[in-house]
Formats: C-alpha cells, structure tokens, sequence
C-alpha cells in the first residue's frame, strides 16, 4: 500500500494491543480492505464475499488467512471461522453495511452487532478517506498512484448493554449503537482530515 499510495494512518495506536477486536471499515472503494490490513497495527483478516474467490485469488486470499462468507444466506462456516477468530484473540475485519457503497455507515446489517454481542470483542471504527475521490489514469478501478489515502482508527467502544443478552432486541438495540458510533467517527475523521 505504501509503494503504490500515500497512506496517512491516524489513531492506529487505539486498536487494542492484544484481545479480540472488530475493526469496522466503511466501504466506497476495493481498495478499502487492503489498506487496511496493510496499515493496520495488527494482522486482520476480513469477511470477503464469496465472489471475490475466483482463480488464483482465492490462493491468495485464503492463504493471507481471508474468510469467506455467502452474502446471500446465513453462512455457518464464516460465522464459525469468524467467531474463532475472536476467540483466539485475532481481529476481525466488517464491512458493517455488507457491501461497496457511499461509505457513509447509513444502512448497517445485522452481522456486526451479533459478532460483537457474541464475542465481547470491543469495536474500533476505522475510516477511510480518498480510495473513491477521482479514478486513476492508467487504471480507472484504482485511485491515482501516489494519491493520499488517509486511514483514521477511532476509540474502541463496546456494542453491547452489558447485560450479555443476544435476543433480537438486543442485537438491534446494539445495531443502533454502533451506527451512532460509527456516523460519529466517520464526522470526526472527516473533521480531522479535512476531506
């Protein structure tokens, strides 16, 4: 990522130092996922559709230690692996809105609030500005070579009630929270980084 873009990485020192954790990226361009493992203070190994799977990629994904998951149903696999994960103190990366988008954490999905209910692992937010601000010349599906890429970790905050409920309830009271969390951060970044 350094070789190829100028990222700046703000608050990385906030992700916890060991323990599980979720990073909570939003998500405007491909890019996304990679500058944040490569930035990242700590190894992260993200949910990637299924689709993303597809010839030698999917070597390279699984190998780089990627999990993938079914957008389209309930995938016990990925659920499993990604609980795992967080129990053996690993990070976990979401796109908590389930796919590309404005970035702008305004529709979340469920899978969020359940991994951190179920785990307890605490939530960082992590935004990153300027993947999706203009094409690059030689290839229009990349930002422009060189270009800045900021990368801003937030404090990591707790989805949960304190009461170690995992109903329905619980997990869209938890959705709300996060969301707030995440719309604020997003501002905050936006605040700090000027863009």
């Amino acid at each position: 990522m350094f070789g190829l873009w100028r990222p700046r990485v703000l608050g990385a020192w906030k992700v916890p130092a060991a323990g599980p954790v979720i990073l909570a990226v939003n998500h405007s361009h491909n890019i996304d996922g990679p500058m944040v493992m490569g930035v990242a203070p700590r190894p992260t190994h993200f949910l990637i559709k299924k689709e993303a799977f597809v010839g030698p990629l999917d070597a390279f994904l699984t190998g780089i230690g990627q999990l993938k998951v079914d957008r389209a149903a309930a995938d016990r696999t990925a659920i499993t692996q990604a609980l795992g994960l967080l129990a053996d103190g690993g990070v976990l990366g979401i796109f908590p809105e389930g796919t590309r988008g404005e970035g702008d954490f305004a529709s979340l999905r469920a899978g969020l609030a359940y991994f951190a209910v179920r785990s307890g692992a605490p939530i960082v937010p992590v935004a990153v500005l300027g993947s999706s601000d203009r094409p690059g010349r030689l290839v229009k599906a990349l930002p422009p070579l060189r270009s800045r890429v900021d990368v801003v970790f937030g404090d990591p905050f707790e989805a949960g009630d304190g009461t170690g409920r995992r109903t329905r309830r619980a997990l869209d009271e938890a959705t709300e929270r996060i969301q707030k969390q995440l719309t604020s951060h997003l501002e905050n970044a936006r605040r700090l980084t000027g863009r």
